[in-house]
């Protein structure tokens, strides 16, 4: 799946598992790591880095600060989903706000389309 992708972008990724946001390393101490599945932090896909990748399964899953509400970042986003969903794989979004307000939700939904995809 990832044959093609973009080795530029790689110490940025390293460099951004080192700064996750609260929110971040929030869903990845208290819910990734916990799944039966391996999870990829700031996982390069193509020409983008992802927040969480899980690969047997195709999962991207996308953490959104205040900054993917504006008009500009969201048009972004879209393209950026259409071009990971072409690649085969389901983009999963939370808000900094839905992390924060409704964490146990959270890590149900993921578990719900982890166990879906894996059938766990």
């Amino acid at each position: 799946m990832n044959e093609q992708y973009n080795r530029t972008l790689i110490g940025k990724a390293k460099r951004l598992r080192r700064e996750m946001t609260k929110e971040e390393r929030h869903l990845w101490y208290d819910c990734l790591k916990q799944l039966p599945v391996t999870v990829h932090r700031q996982k390069v896909l193509g020409n983008f880095i992802v927040d969480f990748y899980i690969a047997s399964c195709k999962i991207v899953i996308e953490v959104d600060g205040s900054q993917h509400y504006e008009e500009t970042h969201q048009e972004k986003d879209l393209q950026r989903d259409g071009a990971l969903t072409e690649m085969g794989c389901k983009v999963l979004r939370y808000s900094n706000a839905d992390i924060n307000q409704r964490f146990q939700h959270i890590c149900d939904d993921i578990w719900n389309h982890v166990n879906k995809e894996t059938e766990l």
